[in-house]
């Protein structure tokens, strides 16, 4: 009788979907009342994307769309009887001078190239970081590209001037972008940078009870750390995963290409690791300074990775909205003598499976705005929807934490968070140390990134006029010239530090010098 009564249940709920307006109705409705695709998608527990998505002629479903529905025909209502009451009211009492209101709809600047996956935004809207105002908008939410710019632009806030000490302004009773009240307490918005105050701080509480374990024998509770980094990481990325809107896949069947050919061996994908060296010098003697790029792995999980088990296509298109491996024939690199080849240290020809990283930095390279390459063919896919900020809030904490032990002179937290991304990336793949994710697929993306965010690194110090000498793994770059005219020095996740400084002369490359790529801090 019950499986009966859930049929009739069922038959009652069903019916024609709610009718929705034309998508470009649905942009103009929301636009109209001055309201960003994030703060429409906070309000309906989707992302800025999705209600994208719904504006360029996607349909929701489900419960969404009833509420979806609900949004527009609420805000037509809205707007219908805003024009009816400025129709009927006096013409004398409109104010041509008025100014325009703030455009915070979040669209402004589409027209930027599609291989930056950044909109630039007219009017400059609150991070949702750090809450100053950003000219960017990634993925609908605004926000400094560059976290230096974020710890750069709260240090540049002055605290607010009394109310009480000046004259009132018309900007007074004048709505701020993201809440924030003239002359008030600065609220915060509610990002990824953002804690509770009950959230535990899972590093520190780790720490502290490891000194206390050890009666503060500083080694011993470092090698102990150190020791439980993995498991420790594991929870660490759990806790920062509640309330996150996608379920993550720890386990998930994977092609054979993702499999290694024999039980010491390796799989079929290549992480285009650079391993180069400039051929050619000019005469006579030059310095070299041999640079260490900080926290390349922890740097690199902010990158596209593949939320579900991987699905396999075949042709030449790619699609930004998921990630994965790809079979491509690279293109023809003509640039060996300044610059690494993004591919990396290949002698084979013929087509290679790529990462994702790989794969998005030839096309950018082949876009308009660089010109450096052909575009690269690819043949076949195995890839799932995907998302840049999946493992965000986990990098954010180890970052936060490697930041204030830096600060502090913190040596035991700060050997014990290295180890904790270190391994965590190491031991992603086929792995007895981890047995609680396993996903070979994303260790050799967020590889891939470290070595792509180093390939980067090099064309900057190129394009400023450096001379690049080496490229090597994840975190070695050798340059010529003055350097700290282009990276900050220190051992922020931004700046660079000096690894050696020698001379080469006639034969310059006949000096020994460590070449193993080491991840350091």
């Amino acid at each position: 009788m019950g499986d009966f009564e859930a049929i009739d249940a069922l038959l009652a709920r069903a019916g024609k979907a709610v009718p929705l307006p034309p998508a470009e109705e649905r942009r103009a409705l929301r636009q109209e009342l001055n309201l960003s695709r994030a703060q429409l998608a906070q309000a309906l527990g989707v992302s800025p994307s999705t209600v994208g998505g719904w504006e360029s002629g996607r349909d929701p479903s489900g419960e969404v769309r009833e509420k979806y529905a609900y949004f527009l025909e609420g805000a037509r209502t809205k707007l219908e009887a805003a024009a009816a009451a400025a129709a009927a009211a006096p013409a004398a009492e409109s104010d041509p001078a008025r100014e325009p209101e703030e455009d915070v709809s979040g669209d402004a600047g589409q027209g930027v190239a599609p291989d930056d996956d950044v909109d630039v935004l007219a009017v400059a809207r609150p991070c949702v970081l750090c809450g100053q105002p950003a000219h960017h908008e990634v993925a609908g939410y605004p926000q400094h590209l560059d976290p230096a710019e974020c710890a750069a632009a709260v240090n540049a806030v002055a605290p607010p001037t009394s109310r009480a000490d000046r004259a009132p302004t018309a900007s007074d009773a004048r709505p701020r972008p993201g809440g924030r009240p003239a002359g008030g307490v600065r609220i915060v918005p509610a990002g990824r940078r953002v804690q509770p105050a009950d959230t535990p701080d899972l590093i520190a509480a780790a720490v502290a009870a490891a000194l206390a374990e050890h009666s503060g024998d500083v080694e011993a509770a470092t090698a102990a750390l150190v020791k439980r980094a993995i498991p420790d990481a594991m929870a660490l990325l759990d806790h920062s995963r509640k309330g996150g809107r996608y379920d993550v896949i720890a386990h998930p069947w994977l092609p054979d290409i993702l499999r290694k050919q024999t039980s010491r061996g390796a799989d079929q994908i290549w992480e285009a690791r650079p391993k180069w060296t400039r051929p050619e010098l000019p005469p006579g003697e030059h310095e070299v300074t041999a640079l260490d790029i900080n926290g390349a792995y922890l740097s690199a999980l902010k990158t596209h990775l593949p939320i579900g088990q991987l699905e396999h296509s075949t042709g030449d298109r790619h699609d930004r909205r998921r990630a994965g491996v790809h079979l491509i024939t690279p293109p023809v690199w003509e640039h060996d003598a300044v610059l690494p080849n993004p591919v990396g240290s290949r002698d084979e020809p013929g087509p290679l499976w790529v990462t994702e990283p790989t794969l998005r930095l030839l096309l950018r390279l082949s876009g308009p705005k660089y010109g450096l390459c052909d575009p690269p063919e690819i043949h076949e896919s195995w890839t799932s929807g995907a998302t840049e900020g999946l493992l965000e809030k986990f990098r954010v904490a180890l970052k936060d934490a490697r930041d204030a032990a830096i600060t502090e002179g913190d040596e035991v937290t700060l050997e014990y968070v290295k180890a904790m991304y270190a391994k965590f990336v190491s031991t992603l793949g086929e792995s007895n140390y981890n047995r609680e994710l396993y996903r070979t697929d994303w260790m050799h993306l967020i590889r891939s990134q470290a070595f792509a965010n180093l390939w980067w690194k090099a064309h900057r110090a190129y394009d400023e006029g450096l001379m690049v000498v080496r490229a090597m793994g994840t975190d070695e770059l050798h340059v010529i010239g003055d350097w700290q005219a282009v990276f900050a020095e220190g051992r922020g996740l931004t700046e660079v530090k000096v690894k050696d400084v020698y001379v080469v002369g006639a034969d310059p490359y006949s000096d020994p010098h460590t070449e193993d790529g080491r991840d350091d801090a």
